[in-house]
Parts: structure tokens; sequence; C-alpha cells
């Protein structure tokens, strides 16, 4: 990664503008090493020809003096979002030829702005895995390597196509959605930035849906700078999604002042969980003497119901998956099964789903059907979403005891190798969302800066979770931990 591609957003805003290079080189060069990336299999539909067609329209803007802070910056996104006319399946089978005739918000921000699309990331089933291994064009694979190892490696779930692109320098930044921790843990993964905002942050209109009340989208990038500038455009109110917060969006880029005095940090005693390696301990303790150093106050907290966390989002999340998901019946669009002769709309209905959804989609499909059945309801999903309001109550009182944000590791473990955990015990796949799935449920920001390299050579990352709302305060955070962390690895170039 070198020259055009490895320049940060902020970098190439800034050249832009001082005509350093044009859009239309800065989309070339990404182009070119798109396709010189197939080993990755992080980008499942490139769009080369709109990329140069979109940035002669930027470098237009630019020459007029008239660009917003995205204008020519080319982007990868990830195949969950909505692109008019281009494919997009949402890494499952069952959508296949599918060409949305709109355009998400969230995209239709981004381009409003000026910025460039490269193509469509590869992702995990409608977003449900945490190692990119469901995906219906195969697994993305990191562009990182363990030392001394040619082993590939996970970059992490659902968002593993774009936390893979932006990684190894195929696009400048990219969208993901978070459900559980689908933006951060592939962030920290790959060694990036992944910022989840607060729940209604971001629109979710033209998203496809996995589990509506948890999902959210937020930028993945490479410097926290760089995500604060790719939010500001990401964000605002949409009256076409009515979960979106009608409220200001702040300049976030401003936020980043380098003063944190004053700051009080919380240390959650209930996210030392059994069998943490001994470098995420250290890790974790470095990261409370940077903000101790940088002039925050660092104090133990407690979160009690966080032991809940994971069972409570896989009966909710699944319970959601199989109400969304009903809609994939093969009448409409996507994939359609061939029926035999005698064969009706009921046989039409399971064809066209067994073909279509992957094993992991099935299992949560038939345990939400499961947990809202009329015998089941109220033991499994009424007791999940009583025990979802503790948790959100647990912050609550955190928040109001004057704590400005959480700090924890972002992941159990760095990144592990393709196939190692695609056993028979989902279980040991879902334990990577340990703590992620928190900010989720509570619909609070997240996000994750990595800070150092593990003893195999691989990035291991900390996570801050803030006040609802306060994504300019996380990011003020995260800049100082980046900042003390010194973080600039990246991997070498072996695709």
């Amino acid at each position: 990664m070198s020259g055009l591609t490895g320049l940060t957003l902020v970098e190439a805003r800034d050249g832009l503008r001082r005509g350093d290079f044009t859009a239309v080189e800065l989309a070339g060069a990404f182009n070119d090493a798109i396709a010189a990336a197939g080993a990755l299999n992080a980008v499942v539909h490139p769009t080369p020809d709109r990329a140069i067609e979109m940035a002669r329209a930027a470098d237009a803007r630019l020459a007029a003096g008239d660009a917003p802070d995205l204008c020519g910056i080319p982007l990868g996104i990830k195949d969950i979002f909505c692109t008019e006319g281009v494919p997009t399946q949402a890494g499952s089978r069952i959508l296949s030829g599918f060409r949305p005739p709109y355009e998400s918000t969230v995209t239709r921000k981004l381009w409003d702005q000026g910025a460039v699309m490269l193509g469509k990331l590869n992702m995990d089933e409608f977003a449900m895995g945490s190692s990119n291994e469901t995906s219906c064009h195969g697994p993305a694979v990191s562009p990182w390597r363990a030392r001394g190892s040619d082993a590939p490696l996970t970059p992490g779930g659902s968002s593993g196509g774009s936390a893979a692109a932006v990684a190894a320098g195929l696009c400048v930044a990219a969208t993901g959605t978070d459900t559980g921790g689908s933006i951060r843990q592939p962030a920290a993964f790959t060694g990036i930035v992944g910022l989840k905002p607060t729940y209604g942050r971001c629109s979710r209109w033209g998203i496809v849906a996995f589990a509506s009340s948890l999902d959210q989208a937020g930028p993945m990038t490479r410097t926290v700078r760089d995500a604060a500038v790719m939010l500001r455009a990401m964000a605002g109110h949409d009256p076409r999604d009515s979960t979106s917060a009608d409220i200001p969006v702040p300049d976030f880029e401003a936020a980043l002042t380098g003063d944190i005095r004053g700051r009080r940090i919380g240390i959650p005693r209930e996210y030392r969980v059994d069998g943490m390696p001994a470098e995420i301990e250290a890790l974790w303790q470095r990261g409370a003497e940077m903000l101790r150093d940088a002039g925050a106050e660092v104090v133990e907290v407690s979160l009690p119901h966080t032991r809940h966390a994971l069972p409570v989002y896989y009966v909710l999340a699944p319970a959601e998956a199989s109400s969304n998901l009903a809609r994939y019946d093969g009448v409409r669009y996507g994939h359609r099964a061939r029926l035999a002769a005698g064969e009706g709309i009921n046989d039409l209905y399971e064809k066209t789903r067994a073909e279509g959804f992957g094993a992991e989609v099935r299992r949560r499909v038939m345990i939400g059907t499961y947990v809202l059945s009329a015998g089941f309801y109220d033991a499994y999903y009424r007791r999940a979403q009583r025990v979802r309001s503790l948790i959100r109550r647990d912050f609550d009182q955190v928040f109001a005891a004057g704590i400005d944000a959480i700090l924890t590791p972002a992941t159990p473990s760095a990144a592990f190798s393709l196939g190692a955990l695609t056993d028979a015990d989902p279980i040991r796949m879902y334990l990577n969302d340990v703590f992620t799935v928190t900010a989720n449920l509570a619909g609070l920001p997240g996000i994750a800066v990595p800070a150092a390299l593990d003893s195999q050579g691989l990035p291991l990352a900390l996570q801050l979770i803030g006040r609802p709302w306060d994504e300019a305060g996380i990011l003020a955070i995260a800049d100082q931990i980046e900042r003390a962390a010194g973080f600039v690895a990246r991997p070498d170039r072996w695709w």
C-alpha cells in the first residue's frame, strides 16, 4: 500500500483541494488496486466505470470551488446498502440478481457530498456472522498474516469485506453496519478504526434489515479523524426512517481538540472475562494509563447485567431476523426455486428459502421463530426484552454518576484463522461479540481503535462506549488513544 492508495481520508481530501492530484487519478489508482487484489475477495461487485464517472463530476465540483469534505473520496460500500442499479445481495444467494431501483439514505448522502463508489464489499450473509465465512461469495480474507505463517485469517464480520478493503488500501474508507459488533470487531481484527453511532444517528432506510432495533450504519476508516469526517456526512434525520433521530449533527472533526483533561473514564469490572489472553488484559491496562497520562480520571464501574448480554442478544436478534427475512419468498425479487409439476405456493416458499439461505441464516431464523412462538414468547422473547432494559439501565446509572465514556477491550482475541471456529458449536463463534453487544442492546455509540500488535504481529484494539448522542466525546477520547498508542502498522503485501 503506497502512493495514492496509502492516503487517509483527510490526506486525500486536502490533496484534492490543493490540486496535488485529481479525483480521476485517485479513483484510477484504487480501481487498479482492486483489480490486483482478487485473493482478498473483499470487493464482490466492483464498479470501476461508475467510479471514474463520479470522479469526473467530483473534479468539476472541485474546480468550481464547491467541494464538501468527501468530494472525490473513493469509498467501498458494504453490500447491505441498496445502491441504485448496482447489485445488492447482502451476501446471500436469495438476493441474486437484485438491482435496487433506489438508493439508501446513507449512500445518497455520501454521493451528494461528491464521494466516489468503487464497488460493493463482501459481508456475512444478511450480516449474520463474525468471520465473513457465511457469505455466498465465499469468505473475505484479511490482508494480515501472523508472523511466520501463511494461514489465511478472518477479517472479522459481518463487515469483513469493508475491513479488509480499508486495511489493504482498496478504498480510502468504507461503510459498515453494526448489529452486535459488526463494525468494531472487524476493525479491531484488521488494524483500522470502526465507529458504531448511537442508534438513530444514521438512517436505516435502504439498508437490508437484519435486526431492526439493533442495526446501525457507521464508518470504517484508517484514522479517528477520518471517522469523524465520514460520520458527519452519513448522519442526519431521515423522515423515511421512523427510528431516525431529529437532532442536530455536530462537526465531529472539530471535537478532536487533543484535550481530554477532566474526562471521567469507567473501567467495568464485569468485562474481565475468564480466559482473557494476557495481551488483551495488558493492553486494556495500558489504555487506562494512556488516558490518565492525558489528564483523564479513570475509575472502576459496575455493569452488573453484562453477563446476560450475549444470551439476550442471541434471543432478540434472531427473533427480529425471523420477522424481517419472512419477505424473501421468491415472489417479488431475488432467487426463485423451480417447481415440479403439481407443486404450489407453499412449495415455492419452502424450496426458495431452503436454496437461498445459508446454514447460519437458517439457524437464526429457526431460533427466532421458536422464541416468538405462542408457547415460548413469554419465556424467551419477553424475558430477554426485560433484561435488555436492565442492561440499558446499568449504563444510564453509570453515566448519571458522571462517567463520560467506558473503556473496554474490543475483542477477546486477535484475528483467528479461517475455518478455525466453523465447527458444530456456533457458540464459539458467538463469543466474539462478548465485548460489543452491550452497546447495541443499549443503543449507545462505540468505537474500536487499533492500539498494539500481539506477539504474532496481529492488531489488537481498545473500545470506547459513550453516552447517547455523544459520538463527539468518544471520538475525542479515541483520538487521544490513537496519538498515545502511535499505531501505524500496516499489513505486508502478499496478495
